[in-house]
C-alpha cells in the first residue's frame, strides 16, 4: 500500500521520549512542532500565533506547549490557546503511526 503524498515520515517513534517536542522543517512549508505525550503523537504548526517562537524550544507540561517567548501556552491536542497572551489557535494536523515510523499528514491541518 502507497502512503497518501500529503502524508510525510517525520521521525522513528524512538527518536522522541516522552513530554518531548521536535521541530519538523519541511520544504516550502512553515515548520511543524511534533510532540510526544503519554496519550500519543500530536502535531501542530511550530509558529506561535502570538509572536515568532518556535514552539519546539518552549516546555511541554500536562499536555501544554509553553511559548518561550512570552509564557503563553497551547493545548497540545486541540491546539487551542490555554493561557494568554496567546489567544489564536494553532494549526493542527492528523499523525500517523505505523509500525515505529510517525507520519504526519501536512494536508489535513484544521484551525488557525
Amino acid at each position: 500500500m502507497t502512503a497518501p503524498r500529503s502524508r510525510v515520515r517525520v521521525c522513528a517513534t524512538g527518536d522522541l521520549s516522552d513530554q518531548a517536542v521536535l521541530r519538523v522543517d519541511l520544504p516550502n512549508r512553515p515548520p511543524i512542532a511534533l510532540f510526544r505525550i503519554a496519550d500519543g503523537f500530536f502535531a501542530t504548526d511550530d509558529t506561535c500565533t502570538h509572536g515568532a517562537a518556535s514552539l519546539a524550544d518552549g516546555f511541554v507540561e500536562d499536555g501544554q506547549i509553553e511559548c518561550p517567548f512570552h509564557s503563553g501556552r497551547f493545548d497540545i491536542r486541540t491546539g487551542e490557546p490555554t493561557l494568554h497572551p496567546c489567544i489564536v489557535k494553532l494549526r493542527t494536523y492528523t499523525v500517523i503511526v505505523e509500525g515505529d515510523s510517525v507520519f504526519v499528514d501536512i494536508a489535513q491541518g484544521t484551525g488557525a
